[in-house]
């Protein structure tokens, strides 16, 4: 990686970032004298006015001190007691603290100190609100204390331990940060001039968001919350039932409202567009991007959730997890620089061995869609970023290794070898391409499904050039063995870390590979065929496989596809591809079968609880896709050229 793309997502932000200009906004208004009301004239209240305050037991040493916009009405301020400077604005309708309950706004049973209500707003029971903006329309219901205590910058340019706890991937967070520019600067610490200005950037995105006030965004509520403390919650967002909020950026909109619920503590943190945080989790010094949860009294403290991740129960702490990740259980994840995410932490897996006694400085990479199966314990350092789609099995016992073959299995030792240590686990290369396919086909329709983030976009398919890429380094390391033996370690083929190989399944991973490369290939083919036609009309053998390839990706596509043989006869690699999609579906088929004849066997109205194979959606969608692709093969091998 580089730092390129790091520091161009935060100069960006520099120039475009909406909290900015809202901060910037709160501070040229405080130097002029309103901030919600720059522009409008505000006036003193009349002496009927402070009589009919009064009169509604409201207290205040120095009334000349409460300014008030056009339409101010009195009657609509009881019980509440008013220091320092103070706006209020015009309260003639209502607001709606939750769909459906209307209230009249205005300001009631409360204390306020040095603030600006802006119109129709709505305060109640709050026993302090000070030095805090409250914008057009928001609700402040039964809270404790709503204030800003001294000059703040919302959590905005504290440096993550990401990767390592004791330091050394350390990144400066602010607003508007993406897993992907975070990963880069973490993972490229020899780029020591990018680090540098990085961290320039991210001390000037600090200095401009300080800010003397709390800022509650239009329409926003806050309700039945003991502390908010040094907060900017932006418009439409909610902070419900919590028990403190502090030093928080909270970004959010009407179509993508951030909320924090029930029983939670968020502090020195910054939460995206449409977040969620409730159930009493624990959220400290870290960053949940957009469209990801922290519930069910899940831990985060110093690291950053991907989009679309979703936290439970257990605790991750100074990592870096990407997208997608889903982590419900109780279960560790520790030290993990894991931008690709995409995978699954187990109840009971101990990610989390980031030291040996000495000094917290040990980390993880687990690469992409890697699963983490109940109760295994991963000792530290380990890389799979080479091993995507990799599981590592129940009660699995992991040493510190560096693994690069996608898709395998890491199981329990099946036999004790007398050659290999006995901490050695077995590993079965590709395992989730011939016997797991379903998942496969299962993830990927699900992350299309789940998909709300809009600031990060995501290549959703598993078979793309950087996974195929390492498919093929690996079956070119499996194929490099020039005397076949019953077993292998990482002494005979580089790369199956603390774990045994057995011949068979050496030979069942090259098949396995080897499909997936074709498949691949062939798609991709199928798919510049489909181009060629719509640009150019009939499709011949040399416009498709000579010349100058029309992307990078059909040049890789096109070099696997000659290398595995094909790339002679058009109508050929169609029909191959077809069968390929044929076995595949089959394979999602049996997969699926599999589990039906596994669990009839064990409980008694198994198949009557669950859906056979052929009813499955997964199973289902595999067959529907290959039928629409025989009709769309028919059709290009129809207006195919000679």
């Amino acid at each position: 990686m580089s730092v390129s793309g790091g520091l161009a997502a935060i100069k960006e932000a520099l120039t475009s970032s909406a909290f900015q200009r809202e901060i910037a906004r709160v501070r040229e208004g405080a130097s002029d004298g309103s901030v919600l009301f720059a522009g409008e004239e505000l006036r003193s209240l009349s002496p009927e006015e402070v009589a009919v305050l009064e009169e509604n037991r409201n207290l205040c040493e120095e009334w000349e001190g409460v300014r008030v916009a056009s339409g101010f009405d009195a009657g609509r301020v009881f019980d509440s007691r008013f220091l320092g400077r103070v706006v209020l604005g015009a309260f003639t309708g209502t607001a709606e603290p939750e769909p459906g309950v209307v209230l009249p706004s205005g300001v009631y049973r409360s204390v306020v100190s040095n603030c600006e209500i802006g119109n129709d707003a709505l305060v109640s029971s709050v026993a302090l609100l000070a030095h805090t903006i409250v914008n057009e329309g928001a609700c402040l219901l039964n809270c404790g204390s709503v204030l800003c205590s001294g000059e703040t910058t919302f959590g905005n340019g504290i440096e993550l331990p990401l990767a390592i706890e004791a330091g050394g991937r350390g990144v400066g967070v602010y607003s508007e940060i993406t897993v992907a520019a975070a990963a880069e600067i973490a993972s490229s610490r020899d780029e020591r001039e990018g680090i540098t200005e990085y961290r320039d950037l991210v001390a000037e995105y600090h200095e401009a968001s300080k800010s003397d006030r709390s800022v509650i965004g239009r329409k926003a509520v806050i309700a039945n919350t003991s502390r908010v403390e040094n907060v900017y919650l932006a418009d439409h967002c909610a902070i419900r039932d919590a028990v403190m909020v502090r030093e928080c950026t909270v970004l959010g909109s009407d179509e993508e409202p951030t909320e924090i619920g029930a029983g939670v503590i968020v502090t020195s943190s910054i939460l995206q567009w449409g977040t969620r945080v409730d159930g009493g989790a624990f959220v400290e010094r870290s960053v949940l991007t957009e469209h990801s949860r922290v519930g069910r009294h899940g831990k985060v403290t110093d690291s950053i959730i991907g989009p679309n991740s979703h936290v439970e129960a257990g605790e991750i702490s100074c990592s870096l997890v990407g997208p997608f990740v889903g982590f419900h259980h109780q279960a560790l994840l520790i030290a993990a620089f894991w931008p690709e995410g995409r995978g699954n932490v187990g109840y009971g897996a101990n990610v989390g061995s980031n030291h040996t006694g000495k000094v917290a400085d040990q980390e993880i990479w687990p690469g992409e869609g890697t699963f983490f199966g109940l109760g295994c314990n991963i000792k530290f350092p380990t890389d799979f970023s080479e091993a995507p789609y990799s599981l590592v099995a129940t009660g699995v016992n992991a040493l510190p290794q560096k693994v690069q073959f996608p898709f395998s299995l890491i199981n329990t030792p099946g036999e004790a070898l007398a050659e290999v240590s006995p901490a050695y686990n077995e590993i079965i290369p590709g395992w989730v391409l011939s016997d797991n396919f379903y998942a496969l086909r299962r993830n990927e329709a699900k992350y299309q499904t789940r998909n709300k983030a809009r600031r990060s976009h995501f290549d959703l398919r598993v078979f793309r050039p950087e996974t195929m890429a390492l498919v093929l380094l690996a079956r070119t390391a499996l194929r490099s063995v020039s005397e076949p033996k019953p077993f292998y370690t990482d002494l005979d083929i580089p790369g199956l870390g603390k774990n045994y190989l057995k011949e068979e399944n050496r030979l069942k991973a090259i098949e396995s590979y080897t499909l997936c490369l074709r498949y691949f290939a062939l798609l991709g083919m199928k798919r510049e065929a489909a181009r060629l036609m719509a640009d150019e009309g009939p499709v011949t053998s040399e416009a498709l496989y000579e010349g100058e390839p029309s992307s990078p990706q059909w040049g890789q596509e096109r070099t696997v596809l000659l290398a595995e043989g094909h790339g002679e006869d058009v109508a050929g690699d169609l029909k191959a591809l077809l069968e390929i999609l044929r076995q595949i579906a089959g394979s999602v088929q049996t997969s699926k079968e599999k589990d039906d004849r596994r669990g009839a066997r064990i409980i008694p109205d198994y198949s009557s609880a669950h859906p056979v194979a052929q009813d499955d959606t997964v199973v289902k969608d595999a067959w529907a896709e290959l039928e629409a692709m025989e009709e769309e093969v028919e059709g290009l091998i129809a207006a195919l050229g000679d």
